[in-house]
């Protein structure tokens, strides 16, 4: 499980809304220059916020400004990430490839690669969409108090 730590920005009855990326920690990273997220804060100005589900545990024990930890499960980013950076990919070099070999001319080839890549990134958005309230993929709370479990 990878932990990432966050401050509760909002407390919600079943959930908690918290800011991921700190900025100071952004700040004195090794990877700052290399880092999509630390551009992002830069030129928008504010961070990527998450919804975090409290799975049973009380609201009450929460509060605006509270550091927790977060737990999302490895094969979650890694499966993600192979799907958002590849399919695009793919699709861009399946367009390149039949375009080519169907068409056969230059400015027809590079505007189904344009195309291909943005068909992929459609995709991954439309994933993206599909499976925001899987529970599987979302990030959980990581902390030592227990899950209040329901008897139905």
């Amino acid at each position: 499980m990878l932990l990432e730590t966050g401050s509760v920005v909002a407390v919600e009855p079943d959930g908690l809304w918290v800011e991921t990326i700190q900025r100071s920690t952004c700040g004195s990273c090794a990877a700052q220059k290399g880092c999509g997220q630390s551009l992002l804060a830069k030129l928008t100005g504010h961070t990527s916020y998450l919804w975090v589900s409290l799975a049973g545990r009380s609201a009450d024990d929460y509060h605006i400004g509270d550091e927790i930890q977060l737990g999302v499960p490895e094969e979650v980013v890694a499966n993600g990430s192979l799907f958002v950076y590849f399919l695009p990919l793919l699709t861009l070099l399946a367009a390149t490839v039949a375009a080519h070999y169907g068409i056969g001319r230059e400015g027809v080839t590079a505007l189904a690669a344009i195309a291909g890549l943005l068909a992929g990134g459609a995709l991954v958005r439309w994933r993206a969409y599909t499976t925001r309230h899987d529970s599987r993929l979302q990030p959980v709370l990581v902390d030592d108090r227990q899950v209040v479990q329901l008897v139905g």
